[in-house]
């Protein structure tokens, strides 16, 4: 799993775990300590050591990515790793497209290299698709992509990667265009944590007005938990595809 330090990485690590699987997770070296969304992995006595191991790495250096791959000849692998905030996005459009472009691209070369067979999941957005609909007012795996953002045109161009990969040189490659999810382990500076943040400090007398974006935005949700299960669920068909999650 890359990202495996984030709300979906840490989910995902739980749920295959449950499932038997030996789990190896690819975090960033930091400064600062980030695996705190793994702890409840870590105080479970059945995620053992030889079960679930974490090797640092960054996406953005094929080398380091190809080592990962080719040391651990993985079965499956999971890209949940991004800088995923579309505002920061804008002020850091180099940093996105290298984590997100780049990095897929160097996942996708690593696999085929080393373990071809292996089944791989991308992580995409509903950011891809901009504000495009279609004419009934939804949006399905075949309405044009539009993107709007620096992090919307990497993911469409990660997408359309795995298709190329996955057509080019027959590897199981899956999109997953995933629309917003949350959970309590979301980051403090998406909205709904924001706001329960903002509320519970403002509640304390800690802060008087909770500060928010675009008023007008509208957004859909579900859990983090059921995206991840259907992010594992799309590797077990007999044929890879790409599908919306909302």
């Amino acid at each position: 799993i890359f990202g495996v330090t984030g709300q979906d990485g840490s989910y995902l690590s739980k749920l295959l775990l449950k499932k038997n699987y030996v789990v190896h997770g690819v975090k960033r070296r930091s400064s600062s300590f980030n695996t705190s969304r793994l702890d409840t992995i870590y105080k479970d006595p059945t995620a053992t050591k030889t079960k679930f191991i974490l090797h640092y790495g960054d996406m953005t250096d094929s080398q380091s990515v190809s080592k990962l791959v080719s040391k651990i000849q993985p079965d499956e692998i999971y890209n949940l790793a991004a800088q995923s905030h579309v505002k920061i996005s804008f002020g850091q459009p180099s940093f996105t497209t290298d984590t997100i472009a780049t990095g897929t691209l160097n996942i996708l070369e690593a696999a085929r290299s080393v373990c071809p067979d292996a089944r791989i999941y991308l992580a995409g957005s509903s950011e891809m698709y901009g504000n495009e609909c279609d004419e009934d007012g939804y949006r399905r795996e075949t309405t044009i992509m539009k993107p709007v953002s620096p992090y919307g045109c990497s993911k469409v161009y990660a997408f359309h990667l795995g298709r190329t990969y996955r057509e080019s040189y027959g590897m199981f490659i899956c999109n997953g265009i995933l629309f917003n999810h949350e959970s309590p382990r979301r980051g403090l500076n998406f909205v709904t944590n924001k706001i329960v943040e903002g509320a519970v400090r403002i509640s304390e007398g800690k802060q008087d007005k909770l500060a928010l974006g675009n008023l007008n935005a509208t957004r859909d949700w579900g859990h983090a938990k059921d995206y991840v299960k259907a992010m594992w669920l799309m590797l077990q068909h007999d044929t890879p595809d790409d599908y919306v999650c909302a």
